[in-house]
C-alpha cells in the first residue's frame, strides 16, 4: 500500500514539472500514454481486473433467461383472457338455459363440455404449429370470436342447443390454455428458475378471469337490456367477441415469435456437431420415479381445476336455493371470492422462487382441504350455513388451489429434459381438461345431489393428493425459482 502511494506520488511530480510554464498546455500525446502504461503495469491487480470484467461483454445465464417483454405479455394476457372466456357465462349459465327450455345440468354441461372439444383439437393442432405460436394464437382468436357471437345469437334464434354449439366452438379456442402454459416452460426462451414466477403471473390471470369473467356476466344480468340481440343474457358472448377481435390486432402487433425452423441450418448442425444427436422422448427410457412424479403431477392437476370447476359451478345454485341470490349476486359473491385473493398471489410471485415447488403445492391443497372441510363440518352442524362464513369457504377454496396450481408443469418441466416439454404440456392440459369438464358438470348438480355428499367428495379426491404428495415427496425435488 505505502508503496503505491510513493509511485503515485513520483507521477504527481512528473506532471507538475510539464505544467510548470503555465503558458505551456498540457501534452496529452505524451503523458496519457505513460500513465496508461504506468496503470497496466504497477496499478493494483484486483482494480486492473474489475476493469478488465467491467468491459466484457454481459452473459445472461441460461437458468434466468427470460422471452422478450412485449412478447411474453402477450402471452400473459392470453391466458387472462381465455381465463375471462371460460368464466364469463357462468353466472347466467342456469337461467339463460332455463329461459330456452334447458336444466341446471345443460347449464353445467355448457361450461364443461367446451374442453372436450379443446382436448379432440389438441393434438391435430400441435402438429401444425411446427414448434411455434403465432398459428395457434390465430386460431385460439378465430374460434374464441366466432364461438362467443354463436352464444350471443342463440337467444334471438330461440335455440337452446346453439348456446352449446357457440360454447363447443370457442372450446377450440381453449386450446390456447395449453400453449401460454408451453411458452412459459419453453427451454429455448425460459430458463429453469424462471417457470415457477412464470407459472404465477398465469395464475393471476386464472383468478382475473375467474372474479372479472362472473362479475361482468352478473352486471350485465342485472341491467337487463331490452334489446333481443344484445340483452342480460347475450351480452357476455357479444363483448368477449369484441375483446378478442381488439387482441388479435395486439398479437399482430406485439407479438414476436420463435425463428421458423430452417433445413439448411439443420442441416450445418448436424455436420458441425460433434455430440450425439438428440434422441427423441419415448416412454420407455422413463424411470419409475419419473413416471410417479408424472403421473402425481397430472392427478394434481385434475383434481385442483376439478374443485374449483365445480365450487363455482355450484355457487349460483346453492347460493339461489339457500340464499334467494339471482346471478347477478352469485357473480359479486364469485367475484369478491377471488378478488379476496389477489394480495396473495401477488406476494406469491415475490416469494415463490424461494421455495420449493414441492412445498407449494402441499401448502396451497392444505389451504384449499381447510376451506372444504369448514364447509363440511358447518353444512353437519347447522340447518342454515351464513353467507360470510360461506364466503371464508370460497376464498380458501379459491386461494388455495389456485396457488397449487402453480407448480405442476412447472415441477415437471424442471425434472425432465427440454424435449420432453412438448408432451408434459399436452399431458397437464388434458388433466385440466378432465379436470374442467368433470368439475362443471359436477358442480351443477351440486344441489341434486346434497352439498354434504357433494363436499365430502372433494375432500376425498383432495386427501387422496395429500397421500400421494407425501408418498413421493422425495421425488417431487425440484430447482428453486
Amino acid at each position: 500500500m505505502i508503496g503505491n502511494l510513493i509511485r503515485y506520488n513520483f507521477m504527481w511530480k512528473l506532471m507538475m514539472e510539464n505544467l510548470s510554464d503555465k503558458r505551456r498546455s498540457f501534452d496529452s500525446t505524451t503523458m496519457l500514454p505513460t500513465l496508461v502504461h504506468y496503470a497496466a503495469h504497477n496499478a493494483p491487480q484486483s482494480l486492473w481486473k474489475r476493469s478488465r470484467a467491467s468491459s466484457a461483454p454481459v452473459q445472461t445465464d441460461p437458468e434466468l433467461l427470460l422471452p422478450g417483454l412485449k412478447s411474453l405479455s402477450i402471452m400473459i394476457l392470453a391466458n387472462a383472457l381465455l381465463q375471462f372466456s371460460a368464466y364469463v357465462t357462468v353466472s347466467s349459465a342456469t337461467a339463460y338455459a332455463d329461459h330456452l327450455g334447458g336444466t341446471s345440468v345443460f347449464a353445467g354441461l355448457t361450461i364443461g363440455v367446451p374442453n372436450v372439444l379443446s382436448g379432440i383439437v389438441l393434438i391435430p393442432l400441435t402438429r401444425l404449429d411446427e414448434g411455434r405460436y403465432t398459428r395457434p394464437l390465430r386460431v385460439v382468436c378465430a374460434a374464441l370470436i366466432l364461438g362467443n357471437i354463436l352464444h350471443g345469437v342463440a337467444y334471438r334464434a330461440n335455440f337452446l342447443y346453439l348456446i352449446l354449439i357457440g360454447r363447443l366452438v370457442a372450446g377450440i379456442g381453449y386450446t390456447g390454455f395449453m400453449y401460454v402454459k408451453r411458452y412459459c416452460t419453453d427451454p429455448r426462451i425460459v430458463g429453469v428458475r424462471r417457470r415457477t414466477t412464470l407459472a404465477s403471473w398465469l395464475v393471476v390471470g386464472q383468478v382475473f378471469g375467474m372474479s372479472a369473467g362472473p362479475f361482468i356476466c352478473g352486471v350485465f344480468y342485472k341491467v337487463g337490456f331490452t334489446n333481443e340481440v344484445f340483452n342480460g343474457f347475450t351480452s357476455p358472448g357479444w363483448i368477449t367477441s369484441c375483446i378478442w377481435v381488439l387482441f388479435t390486432v395486439a398479437i399482430a402487433v406485439f407479438f414476436r415469435d420463435l425463428p421458423k425452423p430452417n433445413s439448411d441450418t439443420i442441416e450445418m448442425e448436424a455436420v458441425n456437431s460433434t455430440s450425439t444427436p438428440p434422441v427423441k422422448p419415448s416412454l420407455r427410457t422413463l424411470t419409475r420415479p419419473q413416471w410417479g412424479v408424472i403421473l402425481c403431477m397430472c392427478y394434481a392437476s385434475a383434481t385442483f381445476f376439478f374443485t374449483l370447476g365445480s365450487f363455482e359451478s355450484a355457487i349460483p345454485n346453492y347460493t339461489a336455493v339457500a340464499y334467494g341470490y339471482s346471478p347477478y349476486a352469485a357473480g359479486n359473491f364469485i367475484a369478491l371470492g377471488g378478488i379476496a385473493t389477489f394480495p396473495f398471489l401477488l406476494l406469491n410471485i415475490r416469494y415463490a422462487p424461494r421455495f420449493q415447488d414441492r412445498v407449494t403445492l402441499v401448502a396451497g391443497s392444505m389451504i384449499g382441504f381447510c376451506g372444504l372441510f369448514i364447509a363440511l363440518v358447518m353444512l353437519l352442524t347447522m340447518s342454515k350455513v351464513p353467507v360470510g362464513a360461506f364466503y371464508v369457504c370460497w376464498v380458501l377454496v379459491a386461494l388455495g388451489f389456485n396457488l397449487a396450481t402453480t407448480c405442476t408443469l412447472s415441477l415437471l418441466s424442471k425434472q425432465m429434459p427440454g424435449i420432453w416439454n412438448g408432451r408434459m404440456s399436452l399431458a397437464i392440459q388434458y388433466s385440466n381438461i378432465l379436470g374442467r369438464l368433470t368439475g362443471a358438470v359436477f358442480g351443477g348438480a351440486a344441489v341434486n345431489i346434497g352439498m354434504k355428499n357433494y363436499i365430502g367428495i372433494l375432500l376425498g379426491l383432495v386427501g387422496l393428493g395429500q397421500v400421494i404428495f407425501m408418498v413421493l415427496w422425495k421425488d417431487l425435488k425440484s430447482k428453486k425459482g
